[in-house]
């Protein structure tokens, strides 16, 4: 392999430009203010965990993850999501707080990708961690959290789709018992939102035609709580059935918050199978075709850590919102208002004692600068939308001093 150039970045990985950076800690800092307002409380956590530990249990497959050695030969991992290192905080430091425990943080997180144009191996989220209650009241809870925090991120436009493991786990039992392997690429081309490969797969599985007809019909499980009425029609199977029952619930909870006309119904989602234990959601913005947001139940993970409880989340993808802004020209919040001090060194006294004085107002931004000759100022060009321009720069004002 040649020698990477000095301009060169690993594939993946991106800078963030101070126009950037500044819509990303805006959209930051609305969300974990939305979020605090709800009673969760921020908490940090190393960028490096114990493999054994925390890169075991997270949802992160194993060659997703990014590993490395310490001195001593242990093997580490760079945290691929956060909910992992979170149950070992709950399970250790906070081992003798109360449950619940409402959590909530910000963080990069690292997951190694294949060589594919606009997959990021770096990328950051936003999120919270309810702990120790499995009530419909609590999945209700980080749902209504989670589109509160959309809204205060600037999002405008997405749709939250709401569904249930165990609607799908119950169901394929009583289709297909004992067919693991068929089970499982059926649920993979779900999970991939592949519906063509998932009817062709139906298709090679030579099974009867009304059971056929029966399996392609949740591809068709997507809506409000009518859909509910619909699944429970197509199966007996005892986890299936608890599992519509508990979703029923979720969205009578989502009415008193005023919240369903943000959420759909969509039976054929999956979450990660050997994470999640129940109801998954998933929220999409308008114009993007991926989500921003991902959620769900996983009552197993803490007991991993050895303090079994049950456990829900979500997680916001914060540079997937902030390409949506981006694009769609949408601010959560006006930017400063930059004001540029220029002063001649006779002047200085003056002029910093304006900055200062400028600085202490909400929104401003101030840049000072010396200049030895009053005639560079006549470089200062005018702009129709009422900016200043100076030495390239723009600002809404200029006050000179000299």
């Amino acid at each position: 392999m040649s020698k990477p150039k000095v301009f060169e970045k690993p594939i993946g990985v991106k800078d963030y430009l101070p126009e950037a950076v500044a819509r990303l800690r805006r959209i930051e800092a609305n969300v974990l203010e939305c979020m605090s307002r709800w009673g969760y409380r921020e908490i940090m956590t190393p960028t490096l965990e114990y493999y054994d530990t925390v890169g075991v249990a997270s949802a992160t497959t194993d060659k997703k993850l990014f590993k490395l050695l310490d001195r001593w030969g242990t093997t580490l991992v760079m945290r691929s999501d956060m909910t992992a290192p979170i149950a070992r905080v709950v399970a250790s430091l906070l081992r003798g707080e109360p449950l619940p425990i409402r959590l909530s943080y910000h963080a990069n997180v690292f997951r190694a990708i294949e060589e594919e144009a606009g997959r990021s191996a770096e990328f950051y989220q936003t999120g919270v961690e309810l702990v120790g209650d499995s009530s419909a009241e609590a999945d209700a809870e980080v749902i209504a959290l989670s589109i509160a925090c959309l809204k205060a991120a600037g999002v405008r436009k997405f749709r939250v789709a709401l569904g249930h493991v165990g609607f799908l786990h119950g169901l394929f039992q009583e289709t297909l018992p004992g067919r693991t392997e068929d089970q499982e690429a059926l649920k993979d081309c779900l999970l991939r939102r592949d519906y063509v490969g998932y009817r062709e797969q139906l298709s090679r599985l030579q099974l009867p035609d009304d059971m056929r007809r029966e399996l392609e019909g949740i591809l068709r499980l997507r809506g409000g709580q009518e859909v509910c009425g619909q699944a429970m029609s197509l199966s007996g199977n005892t986890v299936a059935t608890d599992a519509i029952r508990h979703l029923c619930e979720v969205w009578d909870v989502l009415k008193a918050y005023d919240a369903v006309s943000d959420v759909i119904i969509d039976l054929t989602m999956t979450g990660t199978f050997n994470y999640h234990t129940g109801l998954t959601f998933e929220g999409y913005a308008s114009d993007l075709g991926f989500p921003v947001l991902n959620g769900g139940r996983y009552d197993n993970l803490l007991g991993q850590f050895g303090r079994p409880a049950p456990a829900t989340g979500f997680s916001l993808k914060t540079n997937r919102i902030l390409e949506y802004i981006s694009t769609n020209g949408v601010n959560g919040e006006r930017p400063p208002y930059r004001v540029l001090v220029v002063y001649m060194a006779k002047h200085r006294e003056e002029a910093l004692r304006h900055a200062k004085e400028l600085r202490s107002r909400h929104d401003v931004t101030v840049t000072t600068q010396r200049v030895d000759d009053r005639e560079l100022l006549t470089n200062i060009e005018l702009h129709e939308d009422g900016t200043q321009e100076w030495n390239g720069a723009r600002y809404e004002d200029i006050v000179i001093f000299g």
